[in-house]
């Protein structure tokens, strides 16, 4: 990618942007723990930010469940020198998940506006993990071909919904709705209406 993930990049878009805001993001946090909770029947233990960036979430995670234990990894080598130790952050690009070493599955994956930037091979690889790393919900926001969108658009694939419903498919999750899917152990015990 040519792309430069640096102080520049998230200085423009998140905060002179700031698109959505505080309040947007306080809301699909929220609504992310709710929904894992609701199907793991238990709090939310543990959280996996893929693609990170500076870890965003962490804060308002932390907010609801200050015991949960946060880790992010990013490509951003700037995202990482900066705010890596304080708030868990790890270097590691979206293809090489395999690399992360043996550990138990997060209750909830975070993968947030990331996947659509990424060339199909890469993003085909570190899906292949997501079975892996999560064995509770996956909230995965990612934006499709006729998708209307404010924001970053340098280096977007525009892929078709379709496309991408069968690459989580194929990892091992089902659909729940708003951008949630659960694992493969959380589908198994859902009854039919609660899934779209």
């Amino acid at each position: 990618m040519n792309k430069t993930y640096d102080r520049r990049y998230f200085d423009t878009w998140y905060r002179q942007r700031d698109l959505g805001g505080r309040a947007a993001l306080a809301r699909k946090v929220a609504m992310a723990v709710a929904v894992a909770e609701y199907h793991l029947g238990r709090p939310i233990r543990s959280v996996l930010d893929v693609g990170c960036g500076e870890g965003a979430w962490r804060a308002p995670l932390l907010a609801l469940r200050p015991k949960l234990h946060y880790m992010g990894v990013d490509s951003s080598e700037y995202a990482i020198a900066r705010h890596g130790l304080r708030r868990n952050l790890h270097w590691l690009p979206f293809g090489d998940l395999a690399a992360l070493p043996p550990m138990r599955p997060v209750d909830l994956l975070v993968c947030s506006d990331v996947m659509h930037y990424l060339p199909d091979d890469e993003l085909k690889r570190g899906l292949k993990e997501f079975a892996r790393l999560c064995d509770g919900v996956a909230y995965l926001e990612v934006f499709a071909e006729g998708d209307d969108i404010v924001g970053d658009l340098v280096e977007m694939r525009r892929r078709p919904a379709v496309w991408y419903r069968r690459a989580f498919a194929k990892a091992g999750f089902t659909a729940a709705g708003s951008h949630l899917y659960l694992s493969e152990g959380v589908a198994a015990v859902t009854t039919a209406l609660e899934l779209p």
